[in-house]
């Protein structure tokens, strides 16, 4: 069964309040974070925070990330040694630019004594970083997940923000093909204007077009549009029962194709029918464990 990942929030490190506030969110997944979020004098305290926070837990059934510093910083070896401790699902990598760092931050993982369960995420925002997809995403199988970066990649290319994102299409789909070929989860970049609702969904609307899983967040009041948005349509599961039928029938007459409202249907398509009503049954098994 896939796992829901629409809506994964940015939990600053150094934000008690915030670690409390987020148990009553309706995200699937919470990415709490040491890198850019803490100055480096905070660091410490941060991790304190974080081990503090989940200990006590109360965070149900939601994916729970630690945003670790990067592999060119003097905070990564200490960061990965305390996610070891941690009761999380998955370390995210920032700045990811080789398939060095990731197998370095596996073994630096794992003589720490981490769980196999604990997964590797890696942050795509780098241009190096696209130029070495495949490398990245073939480079571990702890590796889980792709997050899009477009901040530090709008940055390093001097390219300006659009709403269209023109400029940072073609890493989007880089990000998605790499992720895809090794059985990873995309996750879209984040949206800085969280007062934009509209601007917003239309961003969550092209992501899931282009491929992606689901959206990284900064605001509470993200999350239920990136939730809306990134879960099959109660038409879209209609649909996908109408083709499943529809191919089933033609099966038990002898036939290898159907047709569904005048279009052909055939096996990938029952498959990616499939998989829809997949996620839309992890979506409900997720929500209906908080109640």
């Amino acid at each position: 069964m896939p796992r829901p990942r629409r809506s994964v929030l940015f939990v600053p490190g150094v934000n008690a309040r915030a670690m409390e506030k987020v148990r009553e969110l309706k995200t699937d997944g919470l990415i709490f974070d040491l890198e850019d979020s803490v100055a480096p004098d905070a660091k410490p305290a941060a991790r304190a925070q974080i081990a503090a926070a989940l200990k006590q837990g109360g965070y149900g059934k939601r994916e729970l990330v630690l945003r670790v510093n990067g592999a060119t910083t003097p905070w990564q070896r200490d960061d990965l040694a305390f996610a070891a401790t941690l009761p999380i699902d998955a370390v995210l990598l920032p700045k990811t630019e080789n398939a060095d760092e990731v197998r370095a931050a596996e073994r630096a993982l794992e003589t720490a004594g981490a769980s196999p369960q604990v997964a590797l995420w890696c942050m795509m925002e780098t241009p190096r970083g696209f130029l070495h997809a495949e490398a990245i995403a073939s480079s571990s199988k702890r590796l889980a997940a792709l997050v899009m970066g477009t901040e530090d990649l709008g940055k390093d290319l001097h390219a300006s923000p659009r709403p269209d994102r023109g400029p940072f299409l073609a890493a989007m789909q880089i990000c998605v093909l790499a992720a895809r070929a090794f059985g990873l989860s995309p996750l879209d970049s984040v949206y800085r204007d969280f007062g934009d609702d509209t601007g917003l969904a239309a961003q969550c609307r092209q992501a899931r077009d282009l491929g992606y899983d689901g959206k990284t967040l900064i605001h509470p009041r993200q999350v239920a549009i990136a939730n809306q948005e990134f879960a099959p349509s109660a038409a879209e599961l209609d649909e996908a029962r109408a083709l499943i039928a529809a191919f089933e029938a033609a099966a038990t007459a002898g036939k290898g194709v159907a047709a569904n409202n005048g279009q052909m249907v055939e096996k990938l398509h029952v498959d990616a029918a499939k998989h829809l009503l997949a996620v839309a049954a992890a979506i409900a098994e997720l929500e209906a464990s908080r109640g």
